[in-house]
Parts: structure tokens; sequence; C-alpha cells
């Protein structure tokens, strides 16, 4: 049918014609993308086969004349016209290439049986992310799919009209050995590294990995068609050279002005020399304040230019370090180009299936790449298409978890056998930074533990301890805790003492209230919380840090909740942290006498209870301070067996270890019979899925599954939250650009300039609970910026220039102020 078959249409802007994308120039182009990054596992012929059977189902006449009629090739009135509307999404066009390869892998056995399922599972998902293999109730939802009537998926119809160029392609790569000998070498490779459940737990990784390069290489050729010009902007991987990144990192001179800038220096240097070293996971296991950012780009720089590797990605916590390390990063290579770091942590447009925002995912296509442990996480876990086109550029790359001590519980075996399978298998680096390492090799191995001994060490770390001690660590809990007005009498106290205050609380409402007494008190008071967008903490630290300059300090006190604790470069005279988990105060403590100036000894860190603190919906934090009185109290009794540290190596082990005994029993990501109908776990979902297996066999005769793989991937996606109560981002009116964004994503726009826009709102995005949600959208004060989009923003009267969101209106003048 040549390149009269229709895979995507549009009209030009300037002249109105219609512009073609083919169906043959699709399926080849997300051949080659698909087959390019497959390649990095060595499955090249199994990617190129995915990419050229995906939507082999749009030869059929019907899907023809709806996409004809839907696009305004045909009208009404017109021969073969036919009301696209009801027919939206109703028209399979996914199922005839998996019947395609399944009926012509029919015959074959082992290997060549698992191929089959990995690709007719791919491409029946393609628009809906992966779909159950077995469902909940134990119904196999794949060989439903599989045998649905052919008149239904138009099955022989379509291979009868595929060009013969691609169904030549189609058959080469089916009646070749080559595509079997690729995936046994990487199963052979599994069977070597996993064993019992997370085997299974590995291959269904792998059929992700896969699934990852057929949803990005397609949604690549859709939006190149689109978009010519960004086509050319497109990086592919074809980066400046680490070569030229290095000599720029190495140019930048870091004066050495006192002992704790020469321990920087040391721990850089170790950083550097370390890179030469084999690939696999690293530990960077320094204090607060040691310099792990820059240390930590210096050794991936280099590692990544001697193994070859194709990108750098840290992981960060919390947005709001993003903020800081980003540009941070970004200004050291400016000299080579302004696009070497992309900064990716939020997600305004939401997981819909439309072809617009198919094409505004984000897929880490950069050299540098700074993203939060959510997005890491829900590129390997969630559901949908949105983050899993971005898992195939975790190979080959370094992958840096700056603060991993972060990580969610519930995930530590998922994210465990995820961090085994990318340094085994996908020729990853992978290093965890922090000044407290929890234990993550010392967990259930039969779950999943990642691998550690001193030589993974890149620095000899206890002795750092000691000689980059600038703290006093404080007890002062009391009984029945501290009344609000108390802990403001005695942050005044310190201001006196020290000259500068910071205090960490627990919730947003404790920040937002001591932060009112205590601008009762004094003037030079600062506020910093998530319900503030990126750009107004950015401009709040940036105040707080001027006042903080050594070289003309100026009294100041910053209220905060904990997102100031982990890679806010800010140095305060005293901190005073609200009890939390004892990594909490130790990186809490970090932002305290950081750079050793304290002329007058050492900087002073306060614990506090607050009597008047509400945890309700803070169960893990609870939990976590439970440990830490247990560790206060062994301290008082035996501080010698703590080495007099109470944030030192051996009260950090000690923590960690009650903290994780105790927990233990929630680290396979436990589902309760409300989410899914029973109660199980996501470990088990995502590997043997015992229970659903065991409901196949009672509905069938004792029969086994027909497949190798029997995971609810559908199920498990859809559940999978980072985040307990899921948030959603909002665009907030900030200041004048921010207001301008929201106008302009309210107009009709081109692709190109609605990614530019979307990238600059990042930095004027809040995410919000459901809950807040709710009560927005009721008071009449959320927007959509366009429906088809589904970009929200907020009315400017519920945005505090002190506090952020507000779900009250904020004072008229304050709003005239903004």
């Amino acid at each position: 049918m040549g390149s009269s078959v229709i895979a995507h249409a549009r009209q030009d802007e300037v002249s109105g014609e219609w512009l073609i994308h083919s169906l043959e120039s699709h399926l080849n182009e997300a051949a080659n993308f698909s087959g390019d990054f497959a390649s990095k596992i060595g499955l090249r012929q199994i990617g190129t086969l995915l990419g050229l059977l995906h939507d082999v189902g749009k030869y059929s006449f019907v899907f023809q004349r709806y996409i004809k009629s839907a696009v305004g090739l045909l009208c009404k009135g017109d021969r073969g016209y036919m009301n696209p509307e009801p027919l939206r999404g109703q028209i399979d066009h996914s199922t005839a290439g998996a019947q395609w390869v399944c009926e012509s892998l029919s015959k074959e056995i082992k290997i060549g049986r698992i191929l089959k399922e990995i690709i007719a599972l791919c491409g029946v998902s393609h628009h809906s992310g992966l779909i159950d293999l077995l469902d909940i109730s134990g119904e196999d939802k794949l060989t439903i799919r599989l045998t649905k009537d052919a008149a239904l998926t138009h099955y022989f119809e379509v291979k009868e009209k595929t060009d013969k160029s691609i169904a030549d392609s189609i058959n080469n790569i089916i009646n070749s050995n080559e595509k079997n000998e690729q995936l046994k070498a990487v199963i052979s490779q599994i069977h070597g590294l996993f064993d019992g459940q997370i085997r299974l737990f590995a291959k269904g990784l792998l059929t992700r990995f896969l699934f990852s390069c057929l949803i990005d290489a397609d949604r690549i050729s859709t939006a190149d068609f689109d978009n010519p010009e960004d086509a050319k902007l497109r990086y592919l991987g074809q980066y400046p050279s680490w070569l030229k990144l290095i000599d720029c990192f190495e140019s930048k001179k870091f004066r050495i002005k006192n002992m704790i800038d020469q321990k920087r220096c040391e721990v850089s240097l170790s950083c550097m020399q370390r890179a030469s070293g084999k690939q696999g996971l690293y530990y960077l296991t320094v204090p607060t304040g040691g310099g792990k950012t820059f240390a930590s780009l210096r050794f991936a720089l280099h590692h990544a230019m001697k193994h070859k590797l194709d990108r750098i990605i840290y992981v960060i916590p919390y947005t709001s370090i993003i903020d800081q390390n980003a540009s941070e990063v970004a200004k050291i290579f400016a000299a080579v180009s302004h696009e070497i770091v992309l900064e990716h942590h939020s997600n305004l447009v939401p997981d819909k299936d439309t072809q617009r925002n198919r094409i505004l995912s984000e897929n880490w296509d950069a050299p540098i790449v700074f993203t939060t442990s959510v997005q890491f996480l829900d590129t390997l876990f969630s559901g949908g298409t949105r983050s899993v086109r971005r898992m195939h550029q975790l190979a080959k790359s370094v992958i840096i978890f700056d603060e991993i001590q972060t990580l969610p519980i519930k995930t530590v075996h998922l994210f465990n056998n995820a961090i085994n399978l990318l340094t085994g298998i996908c020729s990853s680096t992978v290093v965890f930074c922090t000044a407290t390492q929890p234990l993550l090799h010392s967990v259930d191995a039969s779950k999943g533990a990642v691998p550690y001994s001193s030589e993974l060490e890149i620095v000899d770390y206890p002795p750092l301890y000691k000689v980059l001690k600038r703290v006093n660590v404080q007890d002062c809990l009391k009984d029945g805790g501290w009344m609000e007005d108390e802990l403001a009498e005695r942050v005044m106290d310190l201001l006196q003492a020290k000259g500068s205050v910071l205090v960490v609380a627990n919730t947003k409402a404790t920040a937002k209230n001591l932060y009112v007494i205590c601008k009762r008190l004094f003037k030079n008071v600062f506020h910093l919380s998530t319900s503030m967008c990126p750009k107004h903490r950015k401009d709040t630290l940036g105040r707080v840090l001027d006042d903080l300059d050594p070289v003309n300090p100026q009294p100041v006190i910053c209220i905060s909740t904990q997102l100031i604790e982990a890679g806010v470069d800010a140095d305060f005279g005293a901190v005073i942290r609200c009890l939390a988990g004892l990594d909490s105060i130790a990186q809490a403590a970090g932002r305290c006498n950081r750079s050793g100036l304290q002329k007058n000894g050492l900087g002073v860190v306060q614990i506090v209870n607050l009597k008047a603190e509400n945890l309700a919906n803070l169960r893990e934090m609870k939990i976590a301070q439970k440990v830490t009185l247990r560790i206060l109290d062994e301290f008082r009794k035996t501080p010698e067996e703590f080495d007099y540290d109470l944030i030192g190596p051996n009260a950090m082990k000690r923590f960690y270890k009650y903290y994780f005994f105790q927990r233990s029993h929630e680290m396979s990501y436990r589902l309760s019979r409300n989410e899914i109908g029973r109660d199980d776990d996501m470990l088990s979902l995502l590997s043997t899925n015992f229970e659903s297996f065991a409901a196949y066999s009672r509905s069938n005769d004792k029969a086994k599954p027909p497949y190798y793989l029997w995971q609810s991937f559908k199920t498990a996606g859809k559940n999978f939250r980072v985040i307990d109560a899921p948030t959603e981002g909002i665009m907030v009116p900030f200041n004048g650009e921010a207001k301008s964004i929201i106008m302009k994503l309210s107009s009709k726009l081109s692709l190109k300039e609605e990614k530019k826009l979307l990238e600059a709102a990042q930095q004027y995005s809040v995410n919000i609970f459901p809950y807040l949600k709710e009560v927005l959208i009721r008071k009449g004060v959320l927007f959509q910026t366009q429906s088809d989009y589904g970009i929200l923003h907020l009315d400017q009267q519920h945005y505090s220039r002190e506090f952020g969101v507000s779900e009250e209106p904020v004072s008229p003048m304050e709003f005239l102020n903004a």
C-alpha cells in the first residue's frame, strides 16, 4: 500500500497542506530507535522486532478510514468517512503484531517461548502500559488478548497489506536464530545473578526494559514528525565528549581556606582515583558538608569516560535540592553548552494516553540528569507509559543516589533488586551517597539485598567523622514536650549566642506556627516548605544565604520543613531539630557550622520534642522517633559504645539496625485487600505471583499457566506510589514570568512552544495532595489551562508570599504586594 498508508498526519501551520507520516516510515523509525536502545543490553534484534510489529494493525482498512476521518483527510459526506469520536481507542491496532509473532513462533521451545511472550506482551500493551499476564483472580489476560477474533484484530488483512519491506524485515528477524541467542545470553546472566523469587522479578524487569525501548522509540518517531525542528535538536545519546566535560570540571579551581576545605579536596581526589575501578555498586560515605555532590560528580565523569557510558543520573530525594545542585553543576559546564544538565522533577502533564501527552513526557536524553527518587522509582515500577519510557536510559549510566537513606522503606526489596539488575545486566554503575548509610545489604537476601564490602567504599570514612566533627548535639527533650512559644524563646536565645538559627520541623503546620511566633519577636525570619514553588524557595534560600555570608553575616532565623536537610549548602551557627529519625537529625546537623567557621567552638544542635505536634498522618516519622528515643536512652547510659558521638557511624549503624528490624515486614511493599482484593505484596505480584498462579490452577484443573512469566504488571503499576498519598503538580502565579506562562499555556501552541513552556513551568509548580486539590476546586480557585492538557493553575489570591499554596485566601495587603 506504500506511503498512502497513514501512521500520523498533521496540517502545516503555514501552508495548510496535509503532511503524512507513512506507516512504513514510522515502523522503520521505531524499529531503528528501539533496536538502538535495546542494544545497550545486547538485544538489538528484539528491540528492532518490537518496533516493526507494534503498529502493523494500522494497515487495516477500518483503521485507515478512522485516522483519515479523525485528522480531516476524510470529511463528513466523503466516501469512507466515519465519525471518529465514538471510535477513539476502540479500533484494535496493537494485537495483530502480537498475533503475528505468536503464530510465527508457535513451535518454539524454551528461549523462543519466552521471547514470544515478551514481544507479544509489549506489543499489546504499548498504549495502556504493561497488562497483567495473570490478574488478581488468576485470569490469563494475555491469552484472552492473543486469541481475540481475527475479524476484530484484522490480523489476516494486516499480514496481506503490510508493506513488503516491513514484512520482509519482520520475517527475517523471526527466522533468524540471532534473536534467540541474544536473549539466551541475557537470561543466562540473570540465572547466574539471581535465584528463587528474584529470578522471576529480574525477568519481569527485563520485559519492562524492552517495553521502555519500544515506548520511547514510538514516541520519538511521532514527536519528530510533529516537530521536525525538534528532531534536529534531539541528542539521541550524541553528547559532548566526557573528556571535554572533564576538562571543564577540572579547570574549576576550589580555594582551600581551612581544614574543612582540605578534607573536601581529599574526598574529591579519592573519588577521581577510584573512578578507574570496575563497574558495579559503590558507597560514598562522607559526613555532611564533606563535599559529596562535586566529589561524586568527579567520580562519575571519570568513570563514564573510562567505561564509555552514556550519561550521569543524579537521584535526589527532594525537589528543593535539585533547585540548588542542578544549577551549580550547570554553571560548571556552561562554557561547553547550556544543555548539558537536564532538571526533571515534576510532571505537570497528567498521565493520560493522548498523542500530545505522549510526546511531551520526559525521556532523560541528556548527558547529566538531575531527578528525584519519586521519578526514578516511577520509571521502574509505576503503571502507564509516561514514566517507563525513560527506563532504558538507566542502562550504561552512572547513577548517583544522593541521600540514599531517604529511600522509602516499603520499596527496599524492589529497589535492591533493580539496582542489582542495573549493575549486573545493564552495564551501569551505582553510587550510594550519604553521611548516614542505611543497611541495604543486611536485609533479607532471599527477597533482595545489595552487596557490601569495605572495598566498595570509595573513601575510608570512619576517620573523617572525627576530623569533620563540627557540632555538639544536645538532647533537649523534656517531659510533656515544648510549647511553641517556649521554643521560640529558645530560638531567640540561640540567635543571641550563635548569630543564626535554623529550626527544622516535621510538619508544615508546625513550621508555619513557629515562623509566625518568631516573626513577632524578630524581623529577619524566613520560612521554607514544599508548599512554595521551586523559584520561590530558591529566592528565599538565596536571601538566607546572603545573610549567612561569613564576610558580612547578619542575624537570621530560618524555619523550615525537612526539605532543607539534604544537599542545601547553608551554614547556621545553631540548629534546632524537632524529634525525628537519627538520620534526619544528622542531616539537619549538617547545616550547622558546615564550614567550621564558628569562632566560639562547635556549632550547637538541639533535639526537642513538641507538645502540640500532630503526626497522625506521618506513621513513618512516629516509628523513627521511637527508634531515636531508644538510641538516646542507650547513649545516656553507655556513650562510649557510640564513641561519644550521637550522630557518628556507630550510632547510625545501631539506629538502622533497630529501624530495619522493626520494619522488615514492610520492605516488599505490602498491598491490602482493600487495594487489590487480597493481601499480598508488590514483590510477589512482580515475580512469582503465587496467589494468582494458584487461582489459575484451581480454575484450570490444576494446570500451570501457559507462559513462563505470570506477573500482574498492570495491577502492580496501578497501585505503586512512592508517596502513600499521591500528589499532583499545579502551576502557581508566583511572579510575572509564572503568570505569563499560565496565560500562554491557555492559548493554542505548537508542541515545540508548549514543551519549552512546560520546562520553564517546573520552577513554578507545587505538588499538592488530593484533599487539597478537591478543596481548591470546590472553592473555584483551581483552573485548567486548557482542557486538552489537563494542566492546573492556582488563583493568585491563594498563593502566599510567605507560605506558598494556601487553602484560604491570603490577606488583601499581601495580595496587592505580590
